[in-house]
C-alpha cells in the first residue's frame, strides 16, 4: 500500500485568537486598504480626464496606480474575509494565484520604477 496523500488547502496563521481583535484587524485593514483605493483611483481619474496630463511621466503615474491597486488587492481582501469569518484555510489553487498575482505586481513595480528613474535621469542629464 502506497502513501499517496495531495494537499487541496492550506491553514493560515491568524493575527490574533480573540473576536475583538480580529474585527478590529478588519477594521484597520479595511480602512488602509479604502484609503488606498481612493488615492489610486483619483490618481487615475485625475490624469485620465485631464489631456494636460497626458505626457510620459504622467503615464508612468498612472501605470503605478493600476499596479499599486493590483498589489493591495492581490491579499488585502483575503487577509480581511479570514479575519471577519474567522476561518483560517486558503486552497491550494487560491495560494498559487495569489503567489503569482503578488509576485507579477510587485516586480512590474520595481520595473516601473527602474523605468522612471532612466527617465528622470534622461531628462535631467541631457
Amino acid at each position: 500500500m502506497s502513501n499517496s496523500s495531495s494537499i487541496t488547502q492550506f491553514l493560515l496563521v491568524a493575527f490574533a485568537d480573540t473576536r475583538e481583535l480580529q474585527l478590529l484587524h478588519f477594521g484597520l485593514f479595511l480602512g488602509i486598504y479604502l484609503a488606498a483605493l481612493l488615492g489610486n483611483g483619483l490618481i487615475i481619474m485625475a490624469i485620465a480626464c485631464d489631456h494636460r496630463l497626458h505626457t510620459p511621466m504622467y503615464f508612468f503615474l498612472l501605470s503605478l496606480s493600476v499596479l499599486d491597486l493590483g498589489s493591495i488587492s492581490t491579499t488585502v481582501p483575503k487577509s480581511m474575509v479570514n479575519s471577519l469569518w474567522d476561518m483560517r484555510a486558503i486552497s491550494y489553487a487560491g495560494c498559487a494565484a495569489q503567489v503569482f498575482l503578488f509576485v507579477f505586481f510587485i516586480s512590474a513595480e520595481y520595473f516601473l520604477l527602474t523605468v522612471m528613474s532612466y527617465d528622470r535621469y534622461v531628462a535631467i542629464c541631457k
